[in-house]
């Protein structure tokens, strides 16, 4: 009989160690992707300014805006919208509208929404469907306080003869009064 003789035992260790290699190499690679640090997921950002200015060119209010911004906001959301144009949500809108969000450094969202819409559905919508929760005094203004039915997201509101302002976000009151106290006409 020809062939080449194993020394026994000897192939045997051979074969599992190569059989276990097979096996766990994947399984390390697949832990590895799926359990390394990454910096979170990438968020877009957008130079808001422009489009505070265009808002504030064309709106027949006065446009509010931050003075200031902290370094580490991050703008996420900056659109002027004319009354009847598609809105977020692909319907037209019912007046013309000025968003503007913020990521602050935890990353926490805070939103502006102003607006000449009917202030009724107009907060409605940016409060989902938010009920009255007292007020706010920022500088010399009075803010309503509004609360989402789930109690999570919390809105100030502003209401004048022009428009209707919203400064929201799942933050306490205090935080969006902060960010309240920034905003000026643009």
């Amino acid at each position: 009989m020809g062939g080449v003789a194993r020394s026994r035992g000897g192939g045997r260790l051979t074969d599992l160690l190569i059989s276990l290699a097979v096996l766990l190499i994947p399984i390390v690679l697949i832990a590895w992707f799926f359990t390394r640090d990454t910096d979170g997921p990438t968020v877009d950002t957008v130079d808001w300014r422009p489009v505070a200015e265009q808002a504030a060119s064309e709106a027949s209010f006065d446009v509010l805006a931050p003075t200031i911004v902290p370094e580490s906001w991050r703008a996420t959301r900056a659109r002027w919208t004319t009354a009847g144009h598609p809105g977020l949500d692909g319907e037209p809108v019912a007046g013309n509208t000025w968003q503007l969000g913020f990521l602050d450094n935890r990353p926490m969202y805070v939103g502006l929404d102003q607006s000449d819409a009917p202030a009724a559905s107009f907060i409605s919508d940016v409060t989902r469907g938010g009920t009255a929760k007292g007020t706010s005094t920022v500088g010399a203004q009075e803010w309503t306080r509004y609360a989402s039915a789930d109690g999570r997201t919390r809105a100030l509101v502003l209401t004048t003869d022009e428009s209707t302002a919203i400064v929201s976000g799942d933050l306490p009151y205090e935080e969006l009064e902060s960010f309240a106290q920034l905003l000026a006409v643009a």
